[in-house]
């Protein structure tokens, strides 16, 4: 009991510190002139959360975009009405082309395109379906195409969903 209790006194003085430490940025740069390394710390960035469902986001316990700084990062879109409920039932192309919509919907909430996506995963339950409609995406990224990953998974949040789509954004 002892132990258990030690644990997790030292579990929630690891997460006070490190999160106390996540706040602050610092960079090392060298004085030219000197040739001595100097530091400047980088202001306090405070993040930014958006809801596209407020409720639904809230019943899940989830953001689904989070901006600090230039930075903003997608939860995994799915196809869904507002209330939760799954839509384009079965059919893997129309559910990826919801995501990809709803997706931009935060986009365009923090004035930024497609052409700012620099990493796209996707998972989906069938990739053999998801290789057939892939190409929809030279329709979404014009420019260039984001790093990312395409993972086959046994399962998403609810069985209805055969596609989920989460981006990281880097907005000039």
């Amino acid at each position: 009991m002892k132990t258990i209790k030690f644990t997790t006194i030292a579990i929630a003085l690891v997460a006070t510190i490190s999160i106390s430490s996540c706040n602050e940025k610092t960079k090392t740069e060298t004085n030219v002139e000197k040739s001595e390394p100097t530091e400047t710390v980088v202001a306090n960035e405070t993040p930014d959360y958006f809801l596209l469902r407020p409720e639904v986001e809230k019943a899940y316990g989830y953001s689904h975009a989070v901006k600090i700084g230039n930075d903003i990062k997608i939860s995994g879109a799915v196809s869904m009405d507002d209330e939760g409920n799954p839509t384009a039932v079965g059919d893997l192309e129309q559910q990826m082309k919801n995501c990809y919509a709803d997706i931009e919907k935060i986009l365009s909430h923090y004035g930024c395109t497609y052409d700012d996506v620099v990493k796209e995963n996707i998972f989906t339950t069938n990739m053999p379906k998801f290789l057939e409609v892939a190409a929809y995406r030279a329709e979404i990224y014009k420019n260039h195409f984001p790093t990312g990953s395409w993972l086959g998974v046994k399962e998403l949040a609810l069985p209805e969903f055969m596609i989920e789509i989460e981006m990281e954004v880097y907005k000039k």
